[in-house]
């Protein structure tokens, strides 16, 4: 009996050794997996149409879609190609479109004022001191007679193309920079960018408002001079991104809409609009972004360069600027009812996209 329980302990003895030596020489147990997290964005990117003009300030925008930016947020970008800027504004507002981006003009804040909605998001484009992009254009042979001054505008017809334009309001600021009013001046309304130049280079006018690339053609042919860039004057939100009522109600889409716009801002500031020393220096991918706005707008790259609108890096509006343009259109009686620009700007899902997409470097 003896015998029997010395063997039983003996082979227990024998088994805990074994097990001692198969768990040293084996692998220790695998930690429990996390569960799988969600994907950020869809399998299947989801469809925006933007309404958009073959501008070279609409540049972030081929710049995303040509990069795949948009993509990466899964967004399809769907053009839809506008010849002018308030029917894009009136597209957006009746959600015929999900985003757009155009220029702020005076029958925007008139929409806003009848009760439409759309909401101001980021920046599409800016007057800014130190970057050419919008100037005030005297006729040569008035200013070679001395008429180099916005003072010496009183009196003169001076040519833009619509009533209640960007350019009709940075002529009316330029104007009172210098105590002048629009009443000052015999205000012509041409229309078209082609009939400012024409009236311009026949002397029906005496001055113009122009934007590059236009500015340096009329230089170049002799027909006229500038007197100063409006961004030497003022600072001015000339453009913007906006989104329709019902696309605003998806702010997730909205947000990584935005997270891929702010991406490609920052392609854009880095290739076209870095100085050094003072002076625009091209950056790394100059020649790309050039090339991109060229196969979206169909414009010469020669031209492309000379019209390179300033916008903020990261595409963040200057939402102070749009309060001081509702306020100047209604003095100047172009908008019916006053509004506020906290019922035209959004700015909290900016910076939900800022934080999705991360501070800059």
């Amino acid at each position: 009996m003896a015998g029997k329980k010395k063997g039983l302990v003996m082979g227990i003895l024998m088994v805990s050794i074994l097990g001692l030596l198969l768990v040293g020489c084996g692998k220790s147990p695998e930690p429990a997996k996390p569960e799988a997290t969600k994907p950020s964005v869809p399998a299947q990117p989801v469809k925006v149409s933007v309404g958009i003009l073959k501008l070279t300030s609409t540049a972030p925008i081929f710049i995303g879609m040509d990069k795949g930016f948009f993509k990466e947020q899964g967004v399809e970008i769907e053009p839809q190609w506008f010849d002018a800027a308030h029917p894009i504004a009136v597209a957006t507002a009746s959600n015929k479109v999900q985003v757009g981006a155009t220029g702020i003009t005076a029958s925007l804040f008139n929409m806003v004022a009848g009760g439409q909605k759309l909401t101001i998001v980021a920046d599409k484009g800016r007057e800014q001191k130190g970057y050419s992009s919008s100037a005030l254009v005297m006729r040569t042979d008035l200013w070679t007679g001395g008429a180099k001054k916005i003072e010496d505008l009183k009196g003169k017809r001076i040519g833009i193309t619509q009533t209640g334009s960007t350019f009709h309001y940075m002529l009316g600021r330029l104007l009172e920079t210098k105590g002048l009013k629009l009443s000052d001046v015999e205000v012509v309304s041409l229309g078209k960018l082609s009939s400012v130049m024409a009236a311009l280079q026949g002397k029906q006018v005496d001055a113009v408002i122009l934007n590059e690339p236009n500015i340096t053609k009329m230089e170049k042919a002799g027909h006229g001079k500038v007197v100063v860039q409006v961004g030497d004057v003022i600072d001015y939100q000339t453009s913007a991104i906006f989104f329709a009522p019902d696309f605003v109600k998806n702010p997730d889409l909205a947000v990584r809409f935005l997270a891929a716009y702010i991406k490609s801002c920052r392609y854009y500031f880095d290739a076209m609009l870095v100085k050094r020393d003072g002076k625009m220096a091209p950056g790394a991918n100059y020649d790309e972004v050039v090339g991109i706005i060229a196969k979206y707008t169909g414009a010469p790259a020669a031209d492309i360069k000379l019209g390179l609108p300033y916008m903020d890096r990261d595409g963040k509006i200057l939402a102070t600027d749009i309060q001081t343009q509702i306020d100047w259109y209604f003095n100047q009686k172009m908008i019916e009812k006053k509004v506020s620009a906290s019922q035209v700007i959004d700015e909290k899902i900016f910076e939900e996209a800022l934080k999705k997409v991360g501070a800059a470097k």
